[in-house]
């Protein structure tokens, strides 16, 4: 198995099984919002979109950002604090954010899509073992090309080849890397306890595959079955 790395910029190049990775904070926040029991989420580029969608599909709730707050008629942000007590039992969603769900519709030549954080690692690296994929491409959604997106996508790739890495390290790293925005609490209320929710490694056991749906992107959590890793037993 290969690994490639690539951005939100050169993502359109990315072939066969591609992991779009947004840790701070829209695909942990996804996975908070299925864990409260959202059924799908629908994953688009901009404001307008979400809202056309909200306005033609009645019940359908929209989350996401613009700059790190809600637009005008997002039913959410996009904070995993936030989804903390939702019922979101049966409901659909819709996904815009500046960074992770650009990568994703972005990523327009990948066969297998799955969007990932740390807190579906492990489930992720479960279901695309199960896809047995020749190279992988990790899309790294952040600013930073070696910050928490990194982190996560270096995590994800050595348990791929069966690794263990010690977890505290790349947790660490996510943690530094928002260091200066922890001293904007104003702008930013729920960031400390957000920090909190998108470090918490392996929190849900569903991965989080991605498919294409009459012109849609849409996501979907699927149980990340254990398979034992290359060169490890009983992991």
């Amino acid at each position: 198995m290969d690994f490639y790395y690539v951005t939100n910029e050169t993502c359109h190049t990315a072939s066969g099984l591609v992991i779009v990775i947004d840790v701070l904070r829209a695909f942990s926040n996804a996975a908070y919002a299925f864990n409260a029991g959202a059924e799908s989420i629908t994953l688009v580029s901009g404001v307008e979109e979400a809202l056309a969608l909200k306005a033609q599909h009645p019940g359908v709730l929209v989350m996401g950002e613009v700059g790190g707050l809600p637009p005008e008629g997002f039913d959410f942000g996009n904070s995993p604090t936030e989804m903390i007590g939702q019922d979101l039992r049966g409901r659909r969603l819709i996904q815009r954010t500046g960074a992770g769900t650009q990568g994703v519709v972005r990523s327009v030549g990948a066969e297998t899509l799955f969007a990932a954080s740390f807190v579906v690692a492990e489930a992720t690296v479960q279901a695309v073992l199960r896809q047995n994929p020749g190279k992988v491409t990790f899309v790294i959604t952040g600013r930073d090309p070696q910050g928490e997106d990194f982190s996560c996508a270096e995590y994800l790739e050595a348990r791929l080849r069966g690794q263990r890495p010690d977890p505290a390290s790349y947790l660490q790293r996510v943690r530094d890397s928002i260091e200066m925005l922890l001293m904007s609490r104003e702008k930013f209320p729920n960031l400390s306890s957000d920090l909190d929710y998108c470090t918490r490694l392996d929190a849900f056991s569903f991965a989080m595959p991605i498919t294409r749906q009459d012109g849609q992107l849409i996501m979907r959590p699927i149980a990340g079955a254990r398979t034992q890793l290359p060169g490890t037993a009983g992991v």
